[in-house]
């Protein structure tokens, strides 16, 4: 079986390291990347640098030409993550539009959505998350309380959602609310794209234990959406969100992030002169999880080339991924704490503190098992 990148794939992912080393500033850990991809210092430099991106044809070119792309394979897509995420992601929430928000409208959404939002993503002028959980209803998305009543011009929303990740400085929310009040049905689930300038959206920050500016509670009051805001069929935002959860679990290539900051990691133990023995055997087994995750990805993105429905490798690769992750982190956290806290090595603060909520963010670790156990093994529920 043949691993490697064609010519053409090594062409491109050069194209990203190029526009990476003159776009990036020389102190891109140190002062924007150092707490994620959602500080706000990041996500200001994020309008400039898509813009770039997307002038050079680097956003989506896996996407159709006809929706800002040009037909390229997955395998580009993944490319992009890599190179993206192991730099910090300067593309901020960029990613979750050309991961799963985009791909999600050019399948449900009316030709006057895609043209309104694939080409201003495949731009780069845009920035957005994702308003799923609620303070009662986090993995549980049939028990949100967030309701949308029905309105002569189109709807009006009221409720709230938390841990909503960079909802303090993006400009559209993938937004989940019920029509009506069908208690924990998910048949009444149903998916709006709402603009966050719009008058009774209130966005307040919650200070987390990873990062300062991660987090936000989002606030719903009498917030009226056109028609036009509701993607898809009312009550089908549950067979929406099925859909696209599969782009989202390993949309993000965190098991390259995972693997450079293991890389580094390794470089500085070795110039302490302390990498021997048991040391040797950690980062070994690090390097096997990030490897696995890798593989476990491709595996799945091979998938997608063959036309292949998903299944539940997602879930095994995203597993991986978040044991990748934490195997990583151990390894730094073992050898090299000092250089966790300020101002030590802002390559290893922002990967750590993503790595503090790889189990839960993306689809709780947990989660993911359940999936497996029952998809995978076939299992019955409660084995």
């Amino acid at each position: 079986m043949e691993f490697g990148w064609t010519e053409a794939q090594k062409a491109y992912r050069q194209q990203l390291v190029d526009v990476l080393e003159r776009e990036l500033p020389e102190d891109w850990w140190e002062n924007y990347a150092f707490d994620g991809p959602c500080h706000p210092k990041l996500m200001d430099f994020a309008r400039g640098f898509n813009l770039k991106l997307a002038a050079e044809g680097l956003v989506v070119p896996h996407w159709p030409e006809r929706y800002g792309g040009r037909d390229a394979e997955p395998w580009e897509h993944i490319i992009t993550s890599e190179e993206m995420w192991s730099n910090g992601e300067p593309r901020s929430s960029l990613y979750m539009g050309t991961n799963w928000a985009g791909p999600a409208i050019m399948v449900f959404g009316t030709e006057e959505q895609k043209r309104e939002h694939l080409l201003t993503l495949a731009r780069g002028e845009v920035l957005w998350c994702q308003g799923f959980s609620e303070p009662s209803a986090g993995t549980d998305l049939a028990a949100m309380s967030t309701r949308a009543t029905r309105t002569e011009t189109g709807y009006r929303l009221n409720g709230s959602k938390v841990w909503t990740s960079y909802a303090k400085h993006a400009d559209i929310c993938f937004m989940l609310a019920k029509i009506d009040d069908a208690g924990k049905s998910k048949g009444a689930v149903t998916c709006f794209l709402l603009p966050l300038d719009t008058p009774g959206v209130q966005v307040r920050s919650i200070t987390g234990i990873h990062m300062e500016d991660d987090l936000n509670e989002v606030f719903l009051t009498d917030v009226d959406l056109p028609e036009s805001a509701r993607l898809g069929g009312e009550g089908k935002g549950w067979e929406i969100v099925t859909a696209i959860i599969h782009n989202e679990r390993i949309g993000a290539a965190r098991y390259e992030y995972a693997r450079r900051a293991l890389d580094r990691a390794v470089m500085h133990v070795k110039q302490r002169g302390q990498f021997h023995g048991a040391v040797k055997g950690e980062a070994a087994r690090a390097l096997a999880a990030c490897e696995s995750a890798r593989m476990l990805t491709y595996l799945v993105i091979d998938g997608r080339v063959k036309g292949r429905e998903p299944g539940a490798d997602t879930f095994i690769a995203r597993y991986a991924i978040v044991m990748a992750d934490h195997a990583v982190a151990n390894f730094i956290t073992s050898h090299l704490p000092d250089l966790l806290v300020e101002p030590g090595d802002g390559m290893f603060r922002a990967f750590f503190g993503c790595a503090i909520v790889s189990g839960v963010a993306a689809g709780a670790a947990e989660v993911q098992l359940n999936m497996i156990s029952g998809r995978y093994l076939g299992l019955p529920r409660g084995a």
